[in-house]
């Protein structure tokens, strides 16, 4: 799989989100991702996402792609 996300695969991000309710905000997600233990490098990901509602897992990694 690709590591194109600073080191870290699409797996990285998703598993960190396993469980969260769509829409989400960005803060909603970063909360989610800090609860279900993500390390700070995933976190540094999603808080470099744009702002915005997300709808589904997919909006969730185009945003993290963006982020970089």
């Amino acid at each position: 799989m690709s590591k194109g996300l600073e080191g870290h695969s699409p797996i990285d991000v998703t598993k960190h989100l396993k469980g969260i309710d769509f829409p989400a905000g960005k803060q909603d997600i970063l909360e989610h991702a800090r609860q279900q233990g993500a390390d700070g490098e995933v976190l540094d990901l999603i808080d470099k996402m744009p702002d915005g509602k997300f709808e589904t897992m997919a909006d969730v990694m185009k945003g993290v792609g963006r982020s970089g």
